[in-house]
């Protein structure tokens, strides 16, 4: 079930950005400036409560979810209809046409290998209480994405990418888990589940690249909220452009194995190849499953986020791209943020 709620992005208050600070213990907070765009944007979102769900992400399951970034390419070659692409579509992402078996389900994998990894464009990382792992099913197959804890009035909102709850047009995930510091198959603060999912009705109605960003409100745990348990990231929206970043996420296609984080760090650039998506990238050469992951300005994961992991060109892509973070994501953040 789906609902849609117009805000006109020229309403938004300066007390509303007020409500961005950063996590626990930070102490610190932020008002960015709200951007002078006066594009109306409407947030799409879906239920997804389920008092099951955590029970259905055992370690078998989680372990052979399918890399979500599948998602993101056909949502990014209906987009361009193959015209403005530099690879070929089963290139977007590596191992599109592979097909693997799920719960005796075929599905589109991700898991054709590199050739190398070029450890400059990445870096092992220690587990992050904020940052985790995202399990989801649509079409009946079974995805993981990655996801970050950001604060919140409901101290209960999680971002990723929008591919990662909503097919981009389509319907929204079923059975939504998020794992904080997943580890080596090992949830060490619990299975979150979400009850409602949103992103931009640009993501949901049409699968619109440079909107590429959706956000899940937890459910609590054992009568606690996540923030109070995992800590929360500070949010910015309409920064400048050509930051400094630091992103993380869970890459599980081949060459990697999803069981541990990852980290990117580069100065951001437009996208050459498709300028329209508004997109900016970063050195790295994460694969799928690190979709979702959060876009740190700076050099650390205490920064304030302001995009995530969306798509690459190629099976050796070496720049990750992530949507800007400008007035119309701010307003799915701020519906989804200040739900019940």
């Amino acid at each position: 079930m789906t609902r849609t709620k117009a805000l006109a992005t020229s309403l938004f208050s300066l007390a509303a950005a007020a409500l961005l600070t950063l996590g626990a213990g930070s102490g610190a907070t932020a008002a960015p400036p709200i951007s002078n765009d006066t594009d109306a944007s409407s947030v799409s979102s879906g239920s997804a409560s389920d008092g099951n769900t955590a029970d259905y992400w055992t370690p078998e399951r989680m372990k052979n979810a399918v890399s979500g970034d599948v998602l993101a390419t056909k949502a990014l070659t209906r987009a361009v209809g193959l015209t403005r692409l530099p690879v070929s579509p089963e290139q977007v992402f590596p191992g599109l046409a592979r097909a693997v078996t799920i719960d005796g389900q075929k599905a589109a994998g991700t898991a054709t290998p590199s050739a190398g990894v070029d450890p400059k464009a990445n870096a092992s990382e220690s587990a992050v209480s904020h940052i985790g792992k995202v399990f989801f099913t649509l079409g009946g197959v079974n995805y993981v994405c990655s996801g970050n804890s950001v604060t919140s009035p409901n101290e209960s909102t999680v971002s990723t990418a929008g591919h990662c709850l909503n097919e981009g047009p389509g319907a929204f995930a079923s059975n939504f888990t998020f794992v904080p510091a997943y580890q080596d198959g090992a949830a060490p603060y619990g299975k979150w589940t979400a009850k409602a999912l949103y992103t931009t009705s640009q993501w949901s109605s049409s699968g619109a690249m440079q909107y590429d960003t959706g956000f899940a409100v937890m459910n609590p745990l054992n009568g606690q909220k996540l923030a109070a348990v995992v800590g929360a990231s500070g949010v910015q929206f309409n920064a400048a452009r050509g930051l400094a970043y630091k992103s993380f996420g869970y890459p599980a296609a081949a060459p990697f194995t999803g069981e541990s984080l990852k980290s990117c760090s580069g100065t951001a650039s437009n996208d050459p190849y498709n300028p329209q998506y508004n997109t900016q990238g970063i050195s790295c050469n994460m694969t799928g499953g690190s979709s979702g992951g959060p876009w740190f300005i700076g050099t650390n994961s205490g920064g304030y986020q302001n995009s995530v992991n969306s798509y690459g060109y190629g099976s050796n892509s070496a720049t990750m791209f992530g949507p800007y973070w400008g007035t119309v994501i701010q307003g799915t953040y701020q519906t989804a943020s200040t739900a019940p």
